[in-house]
């Protein structure tokens, strides 16, 4: 029977990538880049092959195998597994690049920051002052060839191969044998008096001397050349010089090497070093710290390296929430950094942290996701959002706090195109019918107006039917003045969707009453809308075959495409609302008008003026709600109908930080902080619970009844002389109308609240005028 040998090499769980060698440290070592065969994986393979004759180059190679894989320090070349044979060794260590390509790569795409070069030399430094303070070793070979650059733009020290102990207990150092590694030598170990060193770090320093000018200047071509500091930074070169001294006992020690250039406008004082200095530490920081910490880190991301926030700050983002407790701090520097990230890395790693963090019942997290959906709406598919999202934010329009109701409102409009046919048109229609209804804050209430406005084209046909005319007439009553501009706005923005019937006998009659609106912001809306809708249906009116055109999105499917339009007209209404909203709430905590209060229309002349009725913050809003007049009115054409593109409704704003207006949300849960009322009693609750009970557009939003013949005897307004410039004695002619709205109104019997003393006169029901009551004589 036969037994074949297994080949090591072959079983390795590491193997070589076909590209070619990187190259490596002078000497035997060859760097190979290499994948872990069950992962995929990226590693970094250093090869050697044993050659005969070579027996003291192969004793080296072995002592560096075994230094790098005892020795465990983040500053020093990760080992992750070796493979020793007669013929080769191989050592497996973290996916790194020799420095000197790093920076030519980095050159040629504009150069390495001062930041980066700081925090790469002192990761170089406090990895020798390890060796040397802690290990008692001596390097031995500090240069170029022997650092490495990791994926994160980490530096780590590598070429141990020629270390020994500054004990002396393993003999003197190693010979070299390498022509280029010998310019880096002191100049005390070219003498040949035998001086003896004085200090066991002074010979490290002098490379890290000749290393720091490579870094800046390019490769050393003589010892000589280390008199001229070049490029070096100017508040580096006082200790540089310390470096490169004669002397060798004035080179200072690795540790308090980096105490001076740390110190106040030293070289590695800056930001860059002060974050990544905080980062490795950041286990034993106390909670505060770390809360402190987040928040000022997303202002210094943008001057950090890609490749650091990439694979160093996100990483330590992710840990902190998993299992830091550090709660909404980390949201905007995730978001911030995850712009680095491509499709597939950002669903990986980004995605499953945002889902579970929407099931958080900390109210400053939640406000917070809401206000910076936007960044992270595209990487969600839409059985997530129906299924792990959506569930978890409309207990939002639930709370009690006005800035997250209103901030849910505003987060429609991105979820909208990813949801389904239930939770669209049945559970979203009923939260925004109790909202607008019942919300006892104006600007929250015109938000949701302006929000169903923007999604309107992704309501099924049914539903659009059924809401859209209900909802944005009920706005056209609400005593906020801007909820009333949302409404006929919303109208325009969502002309394509009502046919020309729901136009003319729904809509033009609301709209028409807007003409008399007590606001000249409502007015100027309106006269525009009732414009644009009269030429479309004049325009139809002249070419009745416009009719199948005009109307093909009425009963069309919901379509994202059929968006388009509505998303640009309605560019007006979260510029308006966004910079109002949490100054009105504010302002008006507890300002819940009856929804039956309705603004009183100027009356005619002859009549009683009624009182006046109380419109929050009008006189704040009037301004901001007014759009741009246009230079000069043009005559009435065809084209009236498509203006409302053309006209430049604003672009969306950023909402105000509501953060900073609020109290801490995340510990009062969901109680109603001082100075606030809501209306969300558990009463209304429970009423909007189902959707047959009273969460129907149908019940919330009813048309007006048609009116009621006029009474016999009133004359039509064609009989009036309305150009005539005799006088007329007939009266007022909308007399007559007021009154048939009061007798259709009133009825033919006595109503129970004037009292038994009441008299008819003329059909007309009216109260007997009270008798004083005389005061009693003294």
């Amino acid at each position: 029977m036969w037994f074949f040998a297994r080949d090591p090499v072959r079983d390795f769980p590491f193997e070589l990538s076909p590209d070619p060698p990187e190259g490596g440290p002078p000497g035997p070592w060859v760097l190979h880049r290499g994948r872990k065969k069950a992962t995929g994986s990226p590693v970094s393979i250093f090869v050697y092959d044993v050659k005969p004759g070579a027996e003291e180059q192969t004793q080296v190679a072995k002592a560096a195998f075994k230094r790098l894989k005892t020795l465990r320090h983040p500053n020093i070349l990760a080992y992750i597994d070796g493979l020793e044979t007669d013929k080769c060794l191989h050592v497996v260590t973290e996916a790194v690049t020799p420095l000197g390509m790093y920076l030519k790569e980095r050159a040629e795409a504009g150069g390495l920051k001062d930041l980066e070069l700081s925090w790469g030399l002192h990761q170089i430094v406090k990895a020798l002052s390890f060796l040397v303070n802690d290990c008692s070793l001596i390097h031995n070979n500090v240069c170029m060839a022997a650092v490495f650059v990791d994926r994160a733009g980490e530096w780590k020290l590598g070429g141990l191969d020629y270390m020994y102990s500054a004990q002396g207990n393993g003999g003197g150092p190693p010979r070299k044998g390498v022509p280029e590694l010998e310019q880096y030598d002191p100049p005390e170990l070219a003498d040949g008096s035998g001086r003896a060193v004085r200090e066991k770090w002074s010979a490290d320093m002098w490379r890290l001397g000749c290393l720091i000018w490579e870094v800046f200047n390019g490769p050393l071509p003589r010892a000589a050349a280390l008199r001229n500091p070049g490029k070096i930074p100017k508040s580096l070169v006082p200790h540089y010089c310390e470096l490169v001294g004669a002397n060798p006992k004035v080179r200072p020690n690795p540790a308090r090497f980096l105490q001076n250039c740390r110190a106040p406008g030293g070289f590695m004082n800056n930001r860059f070093v002060e974050t990544n200095l905080f980062l490795e530490e950041i286990q034993i920081k106390e909670p505060a710290e770390k809360q402190k910490f987040f928040q000022e880190l997303s202002k210094s991301l943008d001057s950090f390296p890609e490749d650091f926030c990439r694979h160093k700050v996100l990483p330590q983002l992710l840990t902190a929430f998993e299992f830091g407790n550090a709660g909404a701090v980390v949201l905007t520097p995730l978001f911030k950094v995850g712009k680095f990230l491509n499709a597939e890395e950002y669903q990986q790693k980004i995605i499953p942290v945002v889902v579970k963090m929407f099931s958080s019942t900390d109210r400053a997290m939640r406000i917070r996701l809401l206000q910076q959906m936007e960044q992270f709406i595209q990487y969600l598919d839409e059985p997530t959002v129906n299924t792990q999202i959506f569930p978890h934010v409309v207990h939002g329009f639930l709370d009690t706090n006005p800035a997250i109701r209103e901030q849910t409102v505003k987060s429609m409009l991105l979820l909208a195109p990813k949801l389904n046919e239930a939770n669209l048109n049945v559970e979203l229609m009923k939260h925004f019918a109790r909202l607008q209804a019942k919300d006892e804050q104006g600007p929250i209430r015109c938000n949701t107006t302006v929000c169903l406005g923007k999604i309107g084209s992704y309501l099924s046909a049914s539903t659009r039917h059924r809401v859209l005319t209900s909802a944005f007439s009920r706005a056209t009553k609400d005593p906020f003045a801007p909820s009333r501009v949302a409404g006929v706005l919303g109208f325009a923005a969502t002309h394509n969707l009502y046919s020309m019937n729901d136009c003319a006998h729904k809509i033009l009659p609301v709209l028409c009453g807007l003409t008399v609106d007590p606001e000249k912001s409502v007015r100027d809306q309106a006269f525009k809308a009732i414009r644009s809708f009269l030429s479309k249906l004049e325009s139809v009116s002249e070419d009745p075959t416009q009719l199948a055109e005009v109307e093909k999105d009425v009963h069309a499917a919901s379509s994202p495409g059929m968006g388009g339009a509505a998303a640009s007209w309605a560019g007006w209404a979260v510029t308006g609302v966004s910079s109002l909203t949490s100054k009105l709430i504010r302002a008006h905590p507890a300002a819940a008008p009856a929804e039956t209060n309705v603004p009183q229309r100027p009356t005619p002349e002859g009549l009683p003026a009624p009182a006046p009725a109380v419109v929050p913050a009008t006189s704040t809003t009037s301004g901001h709600w007014e759009t741009q007049e246009e230079g000069t009115d043009t005559a009435e054409d065809s084209s009236v109908a498509d203006r409302w593109d053309d006209e430049d409704w604003g672009s969306l704003e950023e909402a105000e930080s509501v953060l900073a207006q609020q109290e801490d949300w995340s510990t009062g849960g969901r109680a109603s902080r001082a100075g606030q009322t809501s209306n969300l009693d558990p009463k209304s609750e429970s009423d909007w619970s189902s959707w047959e009970a009273e969460g129907s557009w149908e019940q919330g939003w009813q048309e007006p009844s048609p009116p009621e013949p006029p009474p016999e005897g009133t004359r039509l307004a064609s009989e009036y002389n309305w150009g005539g410039s005799e006088p007329s004695d007939k009266g007022d002619p909308f007399a007559a109308v007021s009154s048939r709205r009061e007798t259709s109104a009133q009825g033919k019997g006595r109503p129970s609240w004037l009292g038994r003393s009441a008299r008819s006169v003329g059909g007309r029901w009216k109260p007997n005028a009270l008798k004083r009551r005389q005061p009693r004589a003294p």
